[in-house]
């Protein structure tokens, strides 16, 4: 019995720093540039509230001057004109430092969607089947993760940065001008990191849950979308609409109470803000009173401390962000260094290939548990036509799914020409199998560019050639724009004969196929099996078909039945033996109504 796999531990603002450092150090150039223009804007920032303090105590000495208004005119020309200069030049300097800052936000959320796209292609097939990654979920945590780890970087170089440089820069302002007053600064700092820590714990279990919330309503979306015509024709919109909505009712409850909580402690951050400002004015106000403070110190340092309290203001929402960037760095994280499923591959291309497959005493299990094949036996041998025949979830395409390298097994031994399956170059391989399943996926490209992934250098006449050994060529010329045509256009069954010159463009010697017929009409099977007997000249075949005309042209057929080998030999020794096989292929005979097909022919 399998352990419950246990959760890991939350990740620290600092282990998430370090991870983003290695993204941050390749435009280490933009950083220094950054930091400069924000170590220049941090003291142009203080220089509103020295101008002030000079102003006012400036004008309280004119006041008693017979010359007031002159001199005053005078003073505040010139203090207009070093005002207006210092505004043009942080202007500049802001510009600089949010433009590097934003070009390397950008730069970095390039790196990661394609860092994170490079690692899932190495990853196994276990990976993508596990219950946990379903494609809504993991488009989620993709998504979100890249957005708030981006979004933490622009915070930090444009936002976090600046402010706290002017906050220090303001606090040592206030602490050289009146200690007292800048102690009153420094005091209330804490406080304000405090309730921030307070309400980060108390929101940390609601955003974790919205993260699982999220996961599901896409996953749910995209299983809706993809399950349309389903929903359609069994009129359960109905059904599925109140499916969505229990799951929007969680996240709005969710929110609300995400909300309601931050209004909460928004508002205790608000008074205690407020109760630093009234201190000091009471304090500089004391001391202009008693003579060792001019009037214009009152408004110096009010300014200078809402320069320090500007950075503590936004601590909230900062906090927030890290907190959000934290948890969805957690999943994102755990799909970047999830080195344990990296697809395994072998070092070992044969010089000498012939093809041929030999399974020993196989069992398997998929990633959730479920077991599919049990002590599996069976030799292919090369150059030869091979039906597997059961009925379904006999485990059939478990078979061709190891053969291609897509999972190992969980016990015994795949050899290919002697050699073990698990020591093969994986690319090479892959290389050398072609593979047509029930159904194909076509991607959301032209006609052309779906035949071409067959063979990515191919030429325009051997994409033709491909086509027409297909028995597609004809219909994709009637399109108006032919081979550039969208492939999602073609019905399913030129769709699959699309996937199917795709296999003879890459013309491998072993063929796997997977109900290559299935979702074909009559006439397009029948020129798709001529190509497809073909194709398998001189090559090893596997073929998984209830179609009788596939079945019976095989040189050896291997019956499957719950997992297991029940039977193996050719058609007609196995059809004698009137067991399994005997019962299936009757069945399959009898679908047909061959005694009235027979009959009507006849006529």
């Amino acid at each position: 019995m399998k352990k419950n796999k246990k959760e890991k531990p939350q990740q620290s603002l600092l282990d998430l720093i370090k991870k983003l450092w290695s993204y941050v150090l390749p435009y280490k150039n933009l950083v220094i540039a950054s930091l400069i223009l924000t170590v220049v804007g941090s003291f142009l920032a203080q220089v509103n509230a020295l101008i002030l303090r000079y102003t006012v105590d400036e004008l309280t000495i004119l006041t008693e001057s017979d010359d007031a208004l002159k001199q005053g005119l005078t003073l505040l020309t010139t203090i207009s004109i070093i005002l207006l200069l210092k505004e043009a030049v942080y202007a500049f300097v802001q510009f600089g430092q949010k433009f590097y800052g934003e070009k390397m936000r950008i730069y970095i959320s390039k790196d990661f969607a394609q860092n994170i796209v490079d690692k899932i292609l190495t990853y196994r097939m276990a990976f993508y089947s596990s219950p946990t990654n379903e494609s809504g979920k993991l488009q989620t945590r993709i998504d979100l993760g890249v957005s708030s780890l981006t979004q933490l970087v622009k915070n930090f170089f444009i936002d976090i940065l600046p402010l706290f440089f002017n906050a220090i820069v303001a606090l040592v302002i206030m602490f050289n001008a009146n200690v007292y007053i800048g102690l009153v600064s420094l005091v209330i700092i804490p406080l304000f990191f405090y309730i921030s820590s307070l309400q980060a714990k108390k929101l940390k279990g609601f955003r974790r849950t919205m993260r699982r919330y999220r996961e599901t309503k896409n996953n749910s979306i995209i299983s809706l979308i993809n399950s349309i015509t389903v929903i359609k024709s069994f009129t359960r919109e109905d059904f599925e609409s109140k499916k969505h909505e229990a799951i929007q009712l969680d996240i709005t409850e969710n929110l609300l109470e995400t909300r309601r909580l931050s209004f909460l402690f928004d508002g205790l951050k608000k008074l205690t803000e407020q109760f630093g400002v009234v201190v000091i004015i009471i304090l500089t106000a004391y001391f202009v009173l008693n003579g060792s403070m001019t009037i214009g110190a009152i408004m110096f340092h009010i300014l200078l401390f809402n320069n320090v309290s500007a950075p503590i203001q936004q601590l909230h929402r900062i906090y927030d962000e890290v907190q959000d960037a934290i948890i969805y760095s957690d999943a994102f994280f755990e799909i970047m260094d999830a080195d344990e499923e990296t697809e395994f591959s072998g070092k070992y291309i044969p010089t000498d290939f012939k093809g041929s497959f030999e399974i020993k005493n196989v069992d398997f299990a998929y990633p959730n548990g479920t077991k599919a094949l049990y002590d599996v036996s069976m030799k292919i041998q090369p150059n030869t036509i091979n039906a597997l025949v059961g009925l379904s979830g006999a485990g059939k395409s478990t078979v061709i799914n190891l053969l291609d390298k897509f999972y190992a097994p969980t016990s015994g031994q795949i050899l290919l020409d002697g050699v073990d399956l698990q020591e093969y170059d994986t690319e090479w391989l892959r290389n050398n199998i072609g593979l047509v399943l029930q159904k194909n996926h076509i991607f959301n490209g032209s006609i052309r560019e779906n035949i071409l992934y067959g063979q990515v250098n191919a030429t325009d006449e051997e994409i033709i050639t491909a086509a027409k050994k297909a028995y597609i060529h004809d219909q994709i010329m009637q399109l108006p724009d032919a081979y550039d045509s969208k492939a999602t256009l073609l019905s399913g069954g030129q769709q699959q004969r699309v996937s199917i010159a795709r296999l003879f463009l890459k013309n491998p010697p072993i063929i796997f196929l997977d109900e290559p017929t299935a979702s074909l009409d009559a006439i397009a099977t029948e020129q798709i099996k001529k190509s497809i007997d073909a194709i398998k000249k001189g090559r090893t075949v596997i073929v998984i078909s209830h179609s009788i005309s596939q079945i019976i042209d095989a040189e050896h057929v291997i019956v499957m039945e719950q997992g297991k080998v029940i039977e193996q030999g050719t058609h007609e020794d196995l059809y004698e033996n009137e067991s399994t096989y005997y019962e299936i292929f009757n069945a399959m005979a009898n679908s047909l109504n061959i005694d009235k097909i027979r009959s009507t022919m006849e006529v």
